[in-house]
């Protein structure tokens, strides 16, 4: 099976036996235009190849190596004590992963199948993050709402479209991509516990990070503010110094064009009635404590 994607800006070739089965969030991204730039060669094999190379970081569900033809990765799940894949850059356009055959049975989960491709190595040289947030569009524009897990990213947008009639097009991911200069909304392959997901580009209106609250309370966050907050919730290579780089000029050129508020609320009609007033200020209809 050969199958060509493009997420965001990146389009790419899956080559893989038919014994895998891709997640159909994963298939909204096949694409029958466009030229692919990258390879992905998906093998099964009885036991994953350990890389030859320096480790740059270990994690429990995660080793990376640095080798002479770029990086490898052994990839595993928090709370198992084994990897399921093996991910090896062989080349500036290709990459094999090597798959467990007594794991493959897990791969139609999004997550998991996401995992194998390294994808925000890619598209960093796109000029593209991966934000954690729930992706919402409202009048043809996009609301990123954006916190920790459990803090209510999806309450908030599911509240804008019961309320306000917004879509909501990933419950937990967003791409952000800068294209000519102007920040846009994408689609992303894994929507968490949210089971909605769509490939769609929307033009980035704003960002909100939300904490919880008993009442609602909103202020436009300063730019190291924002920076701080935004850079935590980003899917950023932490042991690869040229990501690191080009993620914090992205981040900076993101929070100068589209306004990043703080949003403190509770999960009721009002909460939308104060994150509007301070977005909408021409609507003028809601109530609510807005912060400088």
């Amino acid at each position: 099976m050969n199958k060509l994607f493009q997420i965001g800006s990146f389009v790419f070739s899956l080559i893989c036996p038919d014994v895998l089965s891709i997640p159909p969030n994963f298939y909204l991204f096949e694409t029958k235009q466009g030229v692919s730039e990258y390879t992905y060669q998906l093998r099964v094999t009885d036991k994953i190849p350990f890389p030859d190379g320096e480790i740059i970081v270990r994690r429990p569900e995660l080793t990376a190596y640095q080798t002479s033809t770029g990086e490898s990765r052994l990839i595993g799940i928090k709370g198992q004590n084994s990897f399921y894949a093996c991910y090896e850059e062989i080349s500036n356009q290709q990459a094999e992963v090597f798959l467990s055959v007594k794991e493959i049975s897990e791969l139609h989960i999004d997550s998991i199948f996401t995992s194998l491709f390294a994808l925000e190595r890619h598209i960093i040289k796109k000029d593209s993050l991966i934000l954690h947030c729930a992706y919402m569009v409202y009048q043809g524009r996009a609301i990123l709402f954006s916190a920790p897990s459990g803090t209510g990213k999806s309450t908030q947008a599911e509240l804008w479209k019961q309320y306000r009639g917004g879509r909501i097009v990933n419950g937990d991911r967003a791409l952000l991509r800068k294209i000519d200069g102007v920040w846009s909304a994408c689609g992303w392959p894994v929507c968490g516990s949210s089971d909605i997901c769509e490939s769609e580009d929307t033009p980035l209106y704003t960002i909100v990070m939300l904490r919880q609250g008993e009442t609602n309370h909103i202020e436009r966050l300063s730019p190291i503010q924002a920076f701080t907050q935004l850079y935590a919730q980003i899917t950023i290579n932490q042991w690869n110094p040229v990501f690191v780089q080009r993620a914090m000029e992205l981040i900076e050129d993101l929070i100068v064009q589209v306004p990043v508020y703080q949003l403190t609320c509770n999960m009721t009609e009002d909460a939308v009635k104060c994150l509007e007033q301070a977005i909408f200020p021409e609507t003028n209809t809601v109530e609510g404590d807005i912060g400088p």
